[in-house]
């Protein structure tokens, strides 16, 4: 997505969380702030891990007034330990008391992404292969999301529907068979994307080569199986691992081989970050 395209959505769901938020006002901080008074508070990590979504963080406040400034001293991808201090942002303290939770919401989320997507990225360190994640990121917050595992050292997949043709058992299915469903996508799709076929079994991975499959996924196979599915791929297709992905078991999986391990749990599992903005004071 173009920067131009992700500013304007990345807009678009900071507004509707501001108004999720405050849909009639900020009662608390009317009450302690009925007019303007710069401030300035801390933004303080609370647990070890790796930050992600600055600029979302930011944002949040400029849109609720563009002369809020923050001050980051760090950036997306570092890693930072627990009573660190990240930044500072200042501004009317009416903008800092009401933005607060909107920010470190998007800011949690996507550093606890950053940090679980790093942790996993760093067990394939001197294998040839690419971690990435899925389409089951929360609704809404997609483009956050896997920001947010690039930050922490993985990669996307593709981006949504329009991507890439993703042949899955209900599309084989529907089609009546892989080699109908891999014709269908050659003469439906756009020559640039790839075509990739879900294989469950041996059977399926034959049939996947045969009918010209460009990327092979291998999903729920045990390592026996994987293993035996790219000895009968042998390069001719891209090979990729999915299904039950976890730190115990990704080292194992790319050295069998696989070129792709992709892993829904780097977006639906990570726990978020910890970090809170605190010591508010008046200026």
């Amino acid at each position: 997505m173009n920067p131009i395209t992700m500013n304007l959505v990345a807009d678009d769901i900071i507004r509707f969380a501001l108004r999720e938020d405050m849909n009639a006002g900020d009662l608390s901080t009317e009450a302690v702030c009925p007019g303007p008074r710069k401030a300035e508070v801390q933004l303080i990590a609370k647990a070890s891990g790796v930050i992600a979504g600055l600029d979302v963080f930011e944002r949040t406040f400029a849109l609720l007034d563009p002369a809020t400034s923050f001050e980051a001293l760090v950036a997306d991808g570092d890693e930072v330990t627990a009573g660190q201090l990240l930044g500072t942002v200042r501004g009317d303290a009416r903008v800092l008391l009401s933005g607060e939770r909107v920010a470190l919401n998007f800011l949690q989320r996507m550093s606890g992404i950053a940090t679980y997507t790093h942790a996993m990225a760093k067990e394939l360190e001197g294998t040839k292969t690419m971690l990435v994640d899925t389409r089951k990121t929360t609704p809404g917050l997609r483009i956050f999301e896997k920001a947010a595992v690039e930050a922490g050292g993985g990669h996307n997949h593709r981006y949504n529907l329009s991507q890439a043709v993703m042949l899955k058992d209900n599309h084989i299915g529907a089609a009546g068979g892989i080699a109908a469903a891999v014709a269908g996508a050659r003469a439906h799709a756009p020559f640039v994307c790839t075509v990739e076929v879900e294989c469950e079994t041996m059977d399926m991975v034959r049939e996947a080569l045969d009918a010209g499959a460009d990327i092979i996924m291998l999903d729920n196979m045990t390592r026996e199986q994987m293993a035996e599915a790219i000895a009968v791929i042998d390069g001719r297709a891209m090979v990729e691992a999915s299904g039950n992905v976890d730190a115990g078991n990704i080292r194992e999986l790319a050295d069998l081989g696989v070129d792709i391990i992709s892993s829904g749990a780097l977006t639906h599992s990570a726990p978020i970050l910890d970090l809170s903005l605190k010591h508010l004071r008046l200026l």
